[in-house]
């Protein structure tokens, strides 16, 4: 059975959802532009090994932040514990596991490099984060990086120009040319776009420390990627991986990007099981 819960964190109202009834609980962290629900389908065959708590993101879902654009570790570690002492049996465990997807490993790899004695293993479904995106960087860690994100998500006119010139070229894939189309076509997505980028900027992993953490308290990781993502490539997997071989595994299955999909079900719960 799927609960939706709702938990106050300052000023906002944290959504979530609680599936399952196994011992070992589940951390999930969702994708750009999605919510808990995207982690529904797992429900009816995690049930009986993980109770899993599927998080709305500040700006998506069903979750009220009010905190203005400012989303810190130090939230998301807080809140994570709040929501987990909503539910003895969790607390109970201690150690808990994560699954995230695209911007959610990003999340999740966060809330391990803050606590990572906590976390039992890792499951990241074609991850960000594993690689600092320098067009990313520059639009939420600099000053003038972000006032220019700011005008263009206003005015785009000018970015889609150069940008229809670089596809033109050879120079931005289709893939990616479709993708980054998608996000400044709608005047309402690309406010979006620059409210969740900019709120969630302070969420950045040190990979240094995270390689560290993991071979200290041999956490165990699985990489998940898309053999025909063409945004998140398994290569950069595979240079996260140097190292810490011994705890962290990588496959790549038939999919685009989106992996977190019933039909890679069973590749999914391979991982996490």
């Amino acid at each position: 059975m799927t609960e939706r819960k709702t938990i106050v964190f300052k000023n906002s109202r944290i959504s979530y959802l609680r599936f399952g009834h196994g011992p070992a609980p589940l951390l999930c962290f969702h994708g750009y532009g999605e919510e808990s629900h995207s982690f529904e389908f797992l429900g009816k065959h995690i049930g009986n090994q993980f109770t899993a708590y599927a998080i709305d993101m500040p700006f998506h879902g069903h979750t009220e932040w009010k905190e203005g654009i400012n989303f810190t570790p130090t939230d998301l570690l807080q809140l994570t514990t709040l929501m987990l002492a909503e539910h003895p049996t969790a607390v109970a465990n201690q150690r808990f596991s994560l699954l995230g997807f695209s911007m959610g490993c990003r999340v999740a790899l966060t809330l391990y490099e803050y606590n990572p004695a906590a976390v039992e293993k890792m499951v990241l479904l074609a991850p960000d984060g594993l690689k600092v995106n320098f067009w990313y960087w520059l639009a939420t860690q600099t000053w003038a990086g972000n006032k220019l994100f700011g005008f263009t998500m206003k005015h785009p006119g000018w970015f889609f120009t150069c940008l229809k010139m670089l596809n033109r070229v050879k120079l931005v894939n289709a893939s990616i040319f479709k993708f980054v189309k998608h996000y400044i076509d709608n005047t309402e997505v690309r406010r979006l776009l620059y409210t969740r980028w900019t709120t969630l900027r302070k969420i950045s992993p040190s990979l240094a420390i995270i390689k560290e953490q993991i071979k200290k308290n041999s956490t165990v990781v699985h990489l998940v990627y898309g053999k025909h993502d063409r945004i998140i490539l398994s290569s950069v997997g595979e240079k996260f991986r140097t190292g810490i071989e011994d705890y962290c595994s990588l496959q790549v299955i038939h999919a685009g990007h989106q992996v977190l999909h019933e039909k890679h079900l069973n590749e999914i719960l391979e991982a996490l099981v």
